[in-house]
């Protein structure tokens, strides 16, 4: 679970530190048991972020079938997707 609090605390310390690994590594230390990852959002085939900014678009993901899927769903997710947007 990952409460809308902690996601958009996640998100703003993205906002501000930029997209990068050295951002995520900070956020695996801040919130260890959370998946962090950083793509690109065309590689993302998914109808509709969970939250969007003008450089990067927020989708999170639930890890607790044997292939994790993204979901809407907070209470169910277990990592949290950073697609970056190319211009």
């Amino acid at each position: 679970m990952i409460a809308q609090e902690q996601l958009q605390s996640m998100i703003s310390f993205v906002e501000q530190k930029g997209l990068d690994e050295a951002t995520l590594s900070e956020l695996r230390q801040q919130y260890s048991g959370v998946h962090f990852t950083w793509c690109w959002d065309d590689d993302i085939n998914y109808e509709h972020p969970v939250a969007e900014r003008s450089n990067f678009n927020v989708f999170l993901v639930d890890s607790s079938d044997h292939c994790s899927t993204l979901t809407k769903d907070s209470d169910c997710a277990s990592g949290v997707v950073f697609a970056e947007i190319i211009e």
